[in-house]
C-alpha cells in the first residue's frame, strides 16, 4: 500500500491506522524537532497530492484484513502537514461512511486560519493541532513556518475552530529545552491555550530522531513546571508501546519503509518487531533494508534510530549554526 500503514501504537489514539496523504516531507512548517528531516522547500499549495479515490480504496482494503478491536482509530497523519492534500474533508466524510471507528487528524493547526479547511475537519471526532509556542519570537525559532502563516493567524484559526468544534481538540505541545520549558515562555503558551479553550493538553517530548542535533527533551524540572503552569487540562504522554502490524505485505522491507517514512524506529525497536514478525529472519530482512537504499540510520541521544532514505537531517555543525539558544548568546 503506498497510502495506508499500521496500525501504529499511538502514545494518544492506541492502535492508529494511518492515513497518509502528501510524499515526503510535504509541509509549511520546518520544526526544530521534526522527526522527518528537514523541510526543503517549505509547501503552503494545497491541492490532491494523490488521487483521493485511490487513498480511500486502500482504506477499504486495510479495514478488511483486521477484525473490530484491531484498529481504535483511523487517524490522517504521517508525511508532513495532511491538510495541505485539498480533499481531506472528502475523505473523512467517505471513510466515516464505510467504517465506524473514530477519525481522527493530526496537524500543526496552522491552516485552520482558511475557513474551508475549518469546514473539512469538522467531521472528524478528534483534531490533534500544534501549539508549541505562546509568542510569535517563538513560534518562528521552533516552527519555522512558511511566511505567510503568521502566529496570529494560526492562533486565530484554532480558536475560532474550538468555537464551533463540537467533539475533540486535543492541543499538543512539544517540549524543548531551552526554548519553551522556562517560565516566561510556558506563561505566555498558557494564555494561548486560554484563548484556543481545547479540551485537553497534551505535552509531548521528543523521543524520536530531532532533525535538528541540539534539541533536547526537558529535564524532569521542566516537565513539573509545564504541568502546574499548563493548567488541570495538561497530562504528559509518554511513548507509545505496542506492535507495529508487518502483516499485509509480502516484502517485510516494503512494510517496514511504509512504517519508518511516518514513525522512525530505535533499532533495537525495529530487531524486537522483526523477532515477532520473521523469526530467525531478523538479520537477513536488517540486511535487505540496509542494502535497499531506501531507509538510512539517523543517530539522536547515543541512539541509532532507522529513517527513511530521502529524510535530510543535517550534520552536526550546520545544525548548532541553526540554534537560536547558541545565536541568542554570540
Amino acid at each position: 500500500m503506498k497510502y495506508v500503514y499500521g496500525p501504529v501504537p499511538s502514545r494518544r489514539l492506541g492502535k492508529s491506522l494511518g492515513i497518509d496523504t502528501i510524499p515526503l516531507k510535504t509541509c509549511n512548517w520546518n520544526c526544530v524537532y521534526c522527526q522527518l528531516g528537514r523541510t526543503r522547500p517549505l509547501v503552503n499549495e494545497r491541492k490532491n497530492y494523490f488521487p483521493p479515490e485511490e487513498i480511500l480504496a486502500e482504506v477499504r482494503q486495510a479495514l478488511k484484513f483486521h477484525r473490530p478491536g484491531e484498529i481504535n482509530w483511523i487517524t490522517f497523519v504521517g508525511s508532513g502537514e495532511p491538510t495541505l492534500h485539498k480533499s481531506i474533508g472528502w475523505l473523512i466524510q467517505e471513510i466515516k461512511e464505510i467504517s465506524d471507528l473514530p477519525v481522527a487528524v493530526i496537524t500543526n493547526g496552522s491552516l485552520l486560519y482558511i475557513p474551508a479547511v475549518r469546514e473539512e475537519l469538522m467531521s472528524a471526532d478528534a483534531v490533534l493541532p500544534s501549539l508549541d509556542a505562546g509568542t510569535s519570537k517563538l513560534y518562528l525559532q521552533i516552527n519555522r513556518p512558511y511566511p505567510e502563516i503568521t502566529f496570529k493567524r494560526m492562533l486565530h484559526g484554532l480558536a475560532v475552530f474550538q468555537r464551533n468544534y463540537w467533539k475533540n481538540l486535543w492541543v499538543e505541545v512539544m517540549l524543548v529545552q531551552g526554548l519553551n520549558d522556562t517560565e516566561a515562555a510556558l506563561e505566555a503558551i498558557a494564555a494561548a491555550l486560554h484563548q484556543i479553550g481545547p479540551d485537553e493538553v497534551h505535552i509531548n517530548i521528543p523521543t524520536r530522531p530531532p532533525v535538528e542535533t541540539w534539541v533536547k527533551p526537558p529535564d524532569e524540572e521542566g516537565l513539573m513546571r509545564a504541568r502546574a503552569i499548563l493548567g488541570k487540562y495538561a497530562k504528559v504522554v509518554h511513548p507509545a508501546v505496542g506492535t507495529f502490524y508487518l502483516g499485509d505485505s509480502d516484502d517485510l522491507v516494503e512494510a517496514i519503509v511504509r512504517i519508518i517514512t511516518r514513525h522512525p524506529l530505535r533499532a533495537e525497536e525495529l530487531e524486537r518487531i522483526l523477532a515477532e514478525w520473521a523469526p530467525k529472519q531478523e538479520k537477513q530482512v536488517l540486511e535487505q533494508l540496509e542494502n535497499s537504499r531506501r531507509a538510512q540510520i539517523v543517530e539522536r541521544y547515543g541512539v541509532q534510530f532507522w529513517s527513511a532514505a530521502p529524510s535530510y537531517f543535517p550534520d552536526q555543525a550546520r545544525s548548532q549554526a541553526a540554534d537560536p539558544r547558541h545565536l541568542r548568546n554570540k
